[in-house]
């Protein structure tokens, strides 16, 4: 049955990716056009269970639908890559059932579509619902860059290497010099036949028929028990006053005694509000796996970083923290053990180079702030894709 609703012809649909923090930042944005204009229709569509996590009841003009995650129903996915593998092999099909079912039972059709980034297929949906298409990329510039090129770096790298233990440095491609092959993104010059990254190399050929692509910018991994321990440890020999926001079990998974032992000098919970913590003034360095809406925050509250990255873009976002921003640091060999710790938290905290990217990120904290001022050219930016989004 036809539902009435007091909306005006405009009816957006978002389609979120529903894994990892890619939800959250789309949900964020839509929220805040959605208030600017309450008469437009907002239609969210992802799994269940990130629904669950995010946006699990309605809220004013902003309406939520599950679509199928890819498992018969009751089934627990054994690996978080088998979730994300089985939930591609249901695109484009899952979307596009839910869309129709919302469409029919409101009698409205999609007016713009905004989706993340990765879904290809967003270009082709546009045309057959004739609007206009506002991918949402939330990592960083850098990334889409390399899979907006695959093809190209395929080619190149292919003809300069002749091992595939090579590692030559990708400086043929503007504001990328100094990478290496190894700080890549996986499946963009190896391991290529797997799901993500075939989505993504569609993704990198598709963007350009985008209206508008949305950045996340201006102008479920847990870290090896090792990892873990080597952290631990070296946080309590040093006495470190610190915050771990640790979604595990910490009774089982840290040093025997560590929460005992370190109660007056640390916290550890299972949840913080991570924005609001990095802009205290006494926060002085952030260890983080350089996802891109970590990095962020950090910019914004003028903090340095310790990176440990794991996969995705961060590894080619730690090359550009520390070598292109001057801004943080990598741990050692990729590997947290106490001694590589110790000199991270060394070099950031007590050395010369550390107030010097302080004094860098403090920088990028005044760039980031002046672009969030009435006229700054974020609020501009905004202005412009809530305007493409409602018109």
């Amino acid at each position: 049955m036809k539902i009435t609703i007091p909306f005006d012809s405009k009816h957006v649909a978002i389609l979120a990716f529903p894994f990892g923090t890619h939800a959250g930042p789309l949900l964020s944005m839509v929220l805040r056009i959605a208030a600017e204009y309450p008469d437009v229709r907002f239609s969210f569509f992802s799994t269940r269970a990130s629904n669950a996590k995010t946006l699990a009841l309605n809220k004013g003009n902003i309406q939520v639908y599950n679509v199928h995650d890819g498992f018969p129903e009751g089934h627990m996915p054994r690996h978080p890559m088998e979730a994300i593998g089985k939930f591609i092999h249901a695109m484009p099909g899952n979307f596009r059932n839910a869309i129709d079912e919302v469409v029919a039972e409101t009698g409205m059709n999609i007016t713009c579509l905004i989706t993340d980034a990765f879904y290809w297929f967003g270009a082709e949906m546009a045309k057959e619902f004739d609007c206009k298409w506002v991918p949402l990329w939330t990592a960083g510039p850098h990334s889409v860059l390399v899979h907006i090129e695959t093809d190209l770096l395929r080619e190149r790298v292919s003809s300069k290497s002749n091992d595939v233990c090579d590692d030559p440095s990708i400086d043929f491609l503007t504001g990328l010099s100094g990478v290496k092959v190894s700080d890549l993104p996986e499946g963009v010059v190896r391991d290529i036949e797997n799901p993500m990254a075939t989505m993504l190399h569609r993704m990198g050929t598709t963007l350009s028929q985008a209206t508008v692509v949305a950045m996340n910018s201006f102008t479920d991994v847990h870290p090896a028990i090792a990892d873990l321990f080597a952290l631990a440890e070296a946080l309590e020999e040093y006495k470190f006053p610190f915050i771990w926001a640790f979604s595990g079990n910490p009774e089982k998974q840290m040093p025997k005694g560590f929460l005992e032992r370190t109660k007056n000098q640390g916290k550890v919970v299972a949840w913080a509000p991570q924005n609001e913590i990095l802009q205290h003034s006494s926060v002085g360095v952030c260890v983080t796996h350089c996802g891109w809406n970590s990095i962020l925050e950090c910019m914004v509250g003028g903090v340095p970083m310790i990176c440990r990255p794991f996969f995705g873009d961060q590894k080619l976002n730690n090359k550009m923290l520390e070598h292109e921003w001057g801004i943080g640091v990598g741990i050692e060999n990729g590997v947290f053990t106490k001694e590589n710790t110790l000199r991270a938290l060394e070099l950031t905290l007590s050395s010369e180079k550390g107030r010097v990217m302080r004094q860098k990120v403090l920088e990028l904290r005044d760039c980031a702030l002046k672009a969030i001022e009435p006229q700054g050219s974020s609020i501009k930016d905004f202005t412009t894709l809530i305007n493409i989004v409602t018109s």
